[in-house]
């Protein structure tokens, strides 16, 4: 994703979804509008729970159209995707930085955990192979708050 794009995204989310489609080179449509207010400021959300969010907004857009959106979203640097292990890929607006998830392994509740430790990548593998490291991405798991006091009580 061009530098400019993310600092644009990143610093102004909530803002404009239009100009944001725009800047990073997309035709302004409605399902496009509708999926990234669907997922901006919302969690971890997969095509279902997405495609159910703007039902009422557009009633005809078919659950390929919400994936193909998705994809187009992702790709633009718009939203990023992750794939929990067991898990449909989910969709978050947090992006532009190198933040990781911790995931329940009880009701696969999912949440963001900043960077280990400095700057992305953040974490350095013993050997490269050769690479130029530009992200790290790491997936915590545990239980819950709600899971662990359900299961102690």
């Amino acid at each position: 994703m061009p530098t400019e794009t993310a600092d644009l995204v990143a610093a102004h989310r909530d803002d404009d979804p239009a100009a944001h489609l725009r800047a990073a080179g997309l035709k302004v449509t409605a399902p496009r509008l509708a999926v990234l207010r669907a997922v901006t400021g919302n969690g971890h959300l997969d095509a279902d729970a997405v495609h159910a969010r703007i039902a009422d907004e557009l009633p005809g857009t078919s659950l390929q159209s919400v994936y193909n959106v998705l994809g187009a979203l992702n790709e633009a640097g718009l939203l990023r995707k992750i794939e929990p292990a067991g898990s449909a890929a989910l969709y978050e607006s947090r992006i532009g930085d190198n933040h990781h998830h911790v995931v329940c392994t009880r009701c696969h509740a999912v949440a963001d955990v900043d960077c280990v430790v400095g700057e992305p990548p953040c974490l350095a593998p013993s050997d490269d192979n050769g690479f130029a490291i530009h992200t790290a991405e790491v997936t915590f798991w545990g239980l819950c708050g709600d899971c662990r006091r359900e299961l102690d009580g």
